[in-house]
């Protein structure tokens, strides 16, 4: 049975990879960070299987104690501060986790491992990273690709590519099988109430049963590619059976705004203007917006086979339906 341990498996794509792993046959590790952490009943009764192990991207010697209990055949970096507008808030704490956690990581596999430089990696830990579409900030050219140039826009955005960075670096100089996912935005219902998309699906259905008048937002014109983070994580697991490791955009091709969102949202409840109940709010503003991302998953489509199957409609679809029925549960 292969073995894997997922960093940050308490976030959607945490809890969407360890289920596919599972199906796999996996037997499957989580770290998470702190013994009272509020997430930890969440995993164990969504996936009563997988194996806790306490540890802190911050603190190098618990990732290699979780590293020697665990003895994963693959390690799966998913942890993060990664809610993009509290990075400015705090900087120092994002780079600590987001940036300098990549590191902690990688150097813990390659202690756990003995890599050595030019080392034969058969038989070793292979790595995946989840690097962000935040890299790519002030975009230079469109669609974006592997190797369109970074120019981050955040705290948040820096920090990734640091880590993005530091993975190529690690697989450069000790022949780590390391990969770098560049996926751009994905949602689902398991996303954070803070997260943009979220919290326009928990409002729409509160909005439609009564509960709330208004939904405050900032700036409505920014561009994304979203997808399913179901699918997503489909592509992290496809990179990490290649047989060397590489960086891959993982993306729909397609861009919407967040009024296209809000028009999807709105419309799953019988509302076709929404224009009423949304107020903006220069609070809710970027001090510094990406305005357009769109991606270009060529590579993951002609090297992994891999390809998304959940449209933009059938995503917003899925998160109103799923906020309507936690909503009327009173969960």
């Amino acid at each position: 049975m292969p073995s894997a341990l997922i960093t940050g498996i308490t976030g959607q794509d945490g809890l969407y990879l360890a289920e596919l792993l599972l199906a796999k046959g996996y037997d499957v590790h989580g770290l998470i960070r702190g013994q009272n952490n509020p997430k930890r009943q969440l995993v164990e009764k969504l996936l009563p299987e997988v194996r806790l192990h306490n540890g802190d991207l911050t603190d190098l010697s618990s990732l290699l104690r979780a590293l020697r209990d665990a003895a994963p055949d693959e390690v799966y970096n998913l942890g993060a501060v990664s809610f993009v507008a509290y990075s400015w808030e705090n900087a120092h704490l994002t780079t600590d986790v987001t940036a300098k956690g990549v590191l902690n990581m990688l150097e813990a596999v390659r202690l756990h491992c003995g890599y050595r430089e030019g080392s034969d990696q058969v038989g070793g830990v292979r790595f995946y990273q989840a690097s962000s579409s935040e890299m790519f900030g002030k975009v230079q050219e469109s669609p974006q690709h592997e190797r369109t140039l970074l120019w981050p826009r955040s705290p948040y955005g820096v920090s990734k590519v640091f880590g993005h960075h530091m993975t190529i670096n690690y697989r450069e100089s000790y022949g780590l099988h390391a990969s770098s996912g560049i996926l751009f935005n994905h949602e689902s219902p398991r996303r954070g109430p803070e997260f943009v998309t979220r919290k326009i699906s928990q409002a729409v259905a509160r909005i439609h049963l009564g509960l709330q008048d208004q939904l405050v937002l900032g700036n409505l014109d920014a561009e994304r590619d979203w997808g399913f983070a179901g699918d997503y994580v489909e592509a992290m697991w496809l990179m990490l059976q290649q047989p060397a490791g590489d960086d891959y955009v993982v993306a729909t091709g397609e861009t919407h705004s967040i009024r296209d969102f809000l028009d999807e949202a709105f419309g799953q409840v019988g509302v076709t203007d929404w224009t009423p109940y949304v107020r903006q709010d220069p609070r809710f503003v970027r001090p510094a917006e990406v305005d357009h991302l769109v991606g270009d998953a060529s590579k993951a489509r002609e090297v992994l086979g891999w390809k998304p199957r959940v449209t933009f409609r059938e995503l917003v679809a899925m998160m109103v339906e799923a906020d309507l029925e936690a909503t009327r549960q009173g969960w």
